[in-house]
């Protein structure tokens, strides 16, 4: 078949009239684009990314072009796609093109222009000269931390250039949504950005070796076999934050800026939408009087952000700006709400085996329990770091009470304003044991199921933050503002480290992981450089894996039977995603291209005779 490949360069007027002829070519009722990648040389574009995407809500899947730059997409229904190929130092091909059609040959042709070629690098290229700007390290995990907390560093919305007032008014808003800076670092946060960003000294630096072999190698042949599918959930002010697998198969969604649930059907495509009872809370629920800003359009009263499966197949969910938790019956598709007696923003949370619900609090520094045998509710207060944070915690109900009633917030809001704990992540051990992490303190801690007495234990790196046990009771830590994950032991109470092979060092931001406990393989959210990330701890051997969509702020991480690889690109405000849509993302990355029919029926089938597979 690569021999009888007809060469075709893309121009908007050649697709069309390449789209015209395969209609005319053949009646068959679907199949597959498949073909060859070269350069103007006739090389072969190895690793380059073919998407072929259609439908409204949009559905696409991907591939990536092997040694020879043979590609295959999946088998696919007939009918009219946009495909582009993508691979960084090269322009960008987009066509309309229509199943059942010939095998193409396509022509990608070099990207001389610096400054569009440092265009298509990832974030945290562009985050590592910011990252040098900082001398003192204390200030630069500072700076990480806290500007990472819900959208890239480094993208182009972050690089627009802004006077010292817009700044101002960024860091603001920043600090009311919890992201605080101490008065040093905020007052020097416009210079930074000023001199890491401007594109007469950005651009050469970024692109020195612009055409070697070594500028932006392709991915590996291991990464080359995968197949990633996207969905399109919601819309340019949606936020899909968490997503988990159901044992149905169903892929369920909670949309935080629209107060809805969403489920997701591989098998067929089919999405449904499920409103989550705003409980009579005005918008921005609980948390409103506080002066907690909203993203235009924004619908969340009560704010959905963490889920997971109960035994018996519920869905429960943290209602964060609410002070609830929610189940979500998927049979009777019906909803009861649990409102904490206790506590400010339910955040992350996990399910033991006899059902109950763990979670932790992450703005009033506690860790919950939901037992819903007896309907009720458990409230353990962690320690806070100083003698201060722990007054100002004691002291948040009032306050919020009192805003009620009193103008509190003003233009310069969260100036000076004091970084208080954040429990963020938590996991069930495989012998019940409850633990989790605090954010700004740098710290892990123990629960004891029974008894409710805490344990701390400071990490040798920053920022722990969303943590899993794998099958043989090793806890997997993300370090956020470190850039590397963790493994400790907890029976001697040990840790060990790997930093993330991103580059530069540091500018990796890995919100999460999670642990395929099948094989203990670690997958870790590649936050900040648009990528999800494989560890194999036997060979301590990491494998990048590159996303399609630019600007993937992932949030969660889960595995279906299968073994594929699940997450959500939740970056907040959601316009910033390249077209402005959060998407639910698929990775298989083991299933040989042309092996999985995943665009409209997410069904397994043998490839057609006489075609090899890409790798």
């Amino acid at each position: 078949m690569r021999d009888e490949l007809s060469t075709f360069r893309f121009t908007d007027s050649c697709g069309l009239a390449l789209a015209g002829l395969l209609l005319a070519a053949s009646a068959a009722t679907g199949g597959a684009f498949e073909g060859r990648i070269v350069d103007d040389d006739q090389a072969p574009v190895v690793g380059a990314m073919v998407t072929a995407e259609r439908g409204s809500p949009a559905r696409g899947v991907t591939v990536f072009s092997d040694a020879s730059g043979y590609f295959r997409l999946p088998e696919l229904d007939s009918g009219h796609f946009e495909l582009r190929v993508r691979r960084i130092g090269w322009r960008d091909h987009r066509s309309g093109l229509t199943l059942p059609a010939e095998p193409l040959a396509i022509v990608l042709e070099r990207e001389t222009d610096p400054a569009a070629v440092a265009a298509q690098l990832p974030a945290n290229r562009w985050f590592g000269l910011f990252l040098e700007q900082i001398d003192d390290p204390v200030e630069r995990e500072e700076f990480v931390r806290q500007c990472t907390y819900c959208h890239q560093q480094g993208s182009l919305a972050m690089r627009v250039p802004r006077e010292d007032w817009q700044w101002e008014k960024i860091l603001v808003l920043m600090a009311r949504m919890g992201g605080v800076l101490s008065p040093e670092v905020r007052a020097q946060v416009p210079d930074w950005f000023r001199a890491a960003y401007d594109p007469e000294t950005a651009v050469p630096r970024l692109t020195h070796g612009m055409g070697t072999a070594t500028f932006a190698p392709p991915p590996p042949p291991d990464v080359r076999v995968a197949v990633i599918d996207e969905w399109v959930l919601g819309g340019r002010s949606s936020m899909q934050h968490d997503l988990v697998v159901h044992p149905s198969g169903h892929v369920y969604s909670v949309d935080m800026m629209q107060d809805t649930l969403f489920r997701l059907d591989p098998q067929t495509g089919a999405i449904a939408s499920f409103e989550i009872p705003d409980q009579g809370l005005p918008l921005g629920g609980e948390l409103a009087t506080a002066g907690s800003p909203m993203p235009p359009n924004a619908n969340a009263h009560v704010g959905p952000h963490s889920l997971q499966v109960a035994p018996d197949g519920s869905i429960w969910t943290t209602l964060a700006l609410g002070n609830r938790l929610g189940r979500f019956d998927p049979e009777s598709e019906t909803w009861s709400i649990h409102r904490m007696t206790e506590g400010i923003y339910p955040h992350t949370l996990r399910i033991d085996e006899s059902g109950r619900i763990w979670f932790t609090i992450a703005v009033s520094n506690h860790l919950g329990r939901f037992d819903p045998a007896s309907n009720s509710f458990d409230t353990i207060r962690l320690p806070a770091g100083t003698w201060t944070q722990a007054l100002v915690l004691r002291l948040l109900p009032a306050m919020l009470w009192m805003a009620e009633y009193f103008e509190l917030g003003s233009d310069a809001a969260g100036e000076g304003a004091l970084s208080l704990p954040v429990p963020y992540g938590i996991d069930i051990a495989p012998d019940g044991d409850v633990w989790f992490s605090q954010l700004n303190q740098h710290k892990i801690g123990r629960v004891d199921p029974d008894t409710l007495e805490v344990e701390l234990i400071d990490t040798p790196f920053t920022a722990p933050r969303r943590l899993r046990f794998d099958s043989t009771g090793q806890l997997w830590i993300p370090g956020f503002s470190s850039g590397l994950i963790a493994r400790f032991d907890p029976a001697t109470r040990t840790f060990q480290t790997w930093p993330l092979p991103q580059r530069p060092r540091g500018s990796e931001t890995p919100y999460a992981l999670h642990v395929d406990r099948r094989t203990d393989t670690v997958w870790i959210c590649g936050t900040n450089s648009d990528t999800l990330i494989r560890f194999e701890p036997q060979t301590e051997r990491f494998s990048v894996f590159p996303l399609p969509t630019r600007v993937t702020y992932t949030r969660e991480i889960d595995f279906d039977a299968a073994g594929r690889v699940w997450t959500s690109n939740s970056n907040l405000p959601t316009w910033q995603i390249e077209r402005g849509q959060p998407r639910v993302i698929r990775l298989d990355p083991g299933a040989p291209a042309g092996t999985l029919t995943g665009i409209l029926t997410g069904s397994l089938a043998e490839p057609p005779a006489g075609v090899v597979a890409a790798r």
